[in-house]
């Protein structure tokens, strides 16, 4: 029994981390998930609950403790950090069996390999609060805006006979780096994914477009607007106004956008020909008139969207803690309002239009268990970060000042930028945030290019990994799940430091340097 009467059951929670992920029909998933909003809640509880299993193997050293300093922590702490980076790069490379049934294990694995030594070093009790606080503040919003928009951006069919030629691929790419600005990158990468994996079923060379779909839909373009990146999110409840983000990141959104359109439409113009020529364009005969199922699912869209905005805009001035973490009441109506929305989506959305979608669980299933162990394996991570030059990153960090004492705009997008790769681009910029002084009214003006260089950084280059942003793995798996075989993990970033590492040097050569 913990705090607040809060039962801990590390059994039930290892048994759903072991649960493989294999692929079940939608109207058996319908029957099983009854009423989404239910099934989230319990299935958020247990992946917390496993968390804090692993502290509870350490009998007898719920001891008092005065914190976790992170400028005490050596490099070796980020070994399970790096370790859950490795296993989702190289397992699936070298051990697809193994990672498909027991990728649920290996999470749960790393983060008591994380969560176990901080109990034995810094006490239960202090590896209790950090790990249970980045789980209730981070992971589970996270989790839960993600999740509501997976499912009813899943509601929604985009019927029609789409052909997979050049200008019809380029143009579901700019449409979604637009969409990204109004609901969210995870809105429009899984509203976009399906109908775009449709077009190019004739297709034989096409995997170059599901990589700049990442590139584009997932990251890139949601950096207009809080509501596109949850970096930008947290920005704007820390005081950085809502049009600050479109007034300052237009002129690099729109020629990073525009670069990278005219490469993709280059590649597929390419392919296409040689898919043309060797005879392998097949085009589906079948004509479907254009049309929109599951309208309702919009109308929920705008819910998410309002509710996004009210939790930044409405201060009702309560407040109250629980386990250690601090949570306002604008907060957890927005999370409510999330669950009821996707709830709600789940019960009057027609079964038909999810099954024509080929909708299932799987994707967000994915990104909770891994995302899981990541976020759990960052606690050691961001306290080194944040304890600037006192902490085993301090080289790292003094590279964002300059002999004067100003600041390194470069560097500052670099830094940010290659951190929000592999780390979850959320902490990272809030992290950046504060070493830039953390004060929202200076950023803006002051400080205006250092700023803009934290938020192109940690939007922008979560396109160069496949953890890089939650969005990017659901691609992935509905890609895998229509037959569409995504490249590794080093392979995808073969392509993204190829293309995106020049694209974003030139950016930054005429935008932040």
């Amino acid at each position: 029994m913990l705090r607040g009467g809060m039962t801990i059951e590390p059994k039930r929670a290892f048994r759903l981390f072991s649960k493989p992920l294999t692929p079940t029909r939608s109207s058996l998933e319908f029957r099983r998930a009854a009423f989404f909003s239910g099934s989230f809640i319990v299935s958020l509880t247990t992946l917390r609950r496993a968390a804090l299993g692993s502290l509870l193997l350490l009998p007898g050293l719920a001891i008092a403790s005065e914190g976790m300093n992170g400028a005490e922590l050596s490099l070796p702490w980020a070994i399970p950090f790096a370790g859950i980076l490795l296993s989702i790069a190289l397992f699936p490379l070298f051990l697809p069996s193994f990672w498909h049934h027991h990728f649920g294990k290996v999470s749960l694995f790393w983060a008591a390999a994380c969560a176990i030594p901080l109990g034995l070093a810094f006490g239960a009790s202090a590896a209790f609060d950090e790990v249970i606080h980045i789980l209730l503040a981070d992971y589970l919003p996270f989790l839960i805006f993600v999740g509501a928009l997976f499912t009813v951006a899943g509601g929604i069919h985009v019927r029609g006979s789409f052909v997979g030629r050049p200008i019809v691929n380029t143009a579901f790419l700019g449409l979604g780096a637009v969409l990204a600005n109004l609901m969210g990158t995870t809105g429009a990468a899984m509203l976009l994914i399906r109908p775009l994996i449709s077009a190019n079923e004739g297709r034989t060379r096409k995997i170059h477009t599901f990589i700049f779909f990442i590139f584009l839909v997932a990251n890139v373009g949601g950096a207009l607007t809080p509501l596109g990146d949850p970096p930008l999110f947290l920005g704007f409840l820390r005081g950085v106004e809502f049009f600050w983000t479109a007034e300052h990141l237009f002129a690099p959104w729109i020629f990073t956008v525009a670069i990278l359109l005219a490469i993709y439409f280059a590649i597929d113009s390419f392919m296409f020909k040689k898919d043309v020529a060797a005879g392998e364009f097949r085009p589906s005969e079948e004509k479907k008139a254009f049309g929109i199922d599951g309208k309702i699912n919009i109308l929920f869209l705008a819910v998410i969207v309002s509710a996004v905005l009210m939790s930044g805009i409405w201060n009702p001035g309560v407040e109250f803690t629980f386990l250690g973490v601090h949570f306002t009441l604008q907060n957890i109506a927005r999370d409510v309002i999330f669950l009821a929305t996707a709830g709600a989506s789940v019960a009057l959305t027609a079964k038909s239009v999810r099954e024509a979608n080929q909708f299932t669980w799987d994707p967000i299933l994915e990104v909770g268990k891994l995302f899981f162990g990541i976020f759990v394996c960052m606690v050691p991570v961001l306290k080194m970060l944040a304890a600037s030059d006192q902490g085993a990153f301090a080289p790292l960090v003094a590279l964002v000042s300059n002999p004067d004492g100003s600041f390194n705009n470069t560097f500052y997008f670099w830094l940010t930028g290659s951190m929000s790769a592999f780390l979850d681009n959320a902490p990272t910029y809030l992290a950046y945030f504060s070493l830039a002084g953390g004060d929202p009214v200076e950023l803006m003006t002051t400080h205006s290019h250092t700023l803009m260089a934290i938020s192109l950084g940690s939007v922008f280059m979560g396109a160069m990994t496949y953890i890089g942003n939650a969005p990017n793995f659901m691609t992935v798996a509905i890609c895998n799940e229509r037959g569409v075989k995504m490249p590794t993990f080093f392979g995808y970033m073969i392509w993204s430091v190829g293309i995106l590492g020049p694209v974003f040097l030139v950016m930054d050569l005429v935008f932040v340097a």
